[in-house]
């Protein structure tokens, strides 16, 4: 199977925003962005307790809002700022859908949507 026909994705995350990019399904194989999620609730947090139990609901809906543009992932490239893509990577790894996905991570700097297509493209070739 050749890499344009492999469910590819890329994600640029921090605990507030994330991008995503994957394959087009048309003959190009191009990428394109997909969508963007966003944890607006990040840093709210009213008491030690019940701030930590809201920020993991908000963290796995922030999660869940990114795995519903990347079904039937089986590469992703996760980049971005901060300890969010190694969460991120865990839930996936404990997600039953995305147990056999590789995932691969790095860190970069915040980039526009052109610049995150050519750099997640650039990670598949």
């Amino acid at each position: 199977m050749s890499d344009k026909n492999k469910k590819q994705f890329g994600i640029w995350m921090n605990e507030h925003h994330a991008t995503v990019v994957g394959r087009e399904p048309a003959e190009t194989g191009a990428f394109a962005v997909l969508g963007h999620a966003s944890n607006e609730n990040a840093d709210t947090k009213p008491s030690e307790k019940s701030g930590n139990n809201a920020e993991k609901m908000h963290l796995h809906k922030f999660f869940k809002q990114i795995d519903s543009l990347i079904v039937n992932a089986e590469e992703i490239h996760v980049t971005g700022t901060g300890t969010a893509q190694e969460q991120f990577i865990h839930y996936l790894h404990a997600t039953p859908q995305f147990k056999n996905t590789i995932a691969k991570e790095s860190t970069s700097n915040k980039m526009g949507d052109d610049k995150l297509i050519a750099y997640i493209t650039e990670q598949f070739n």
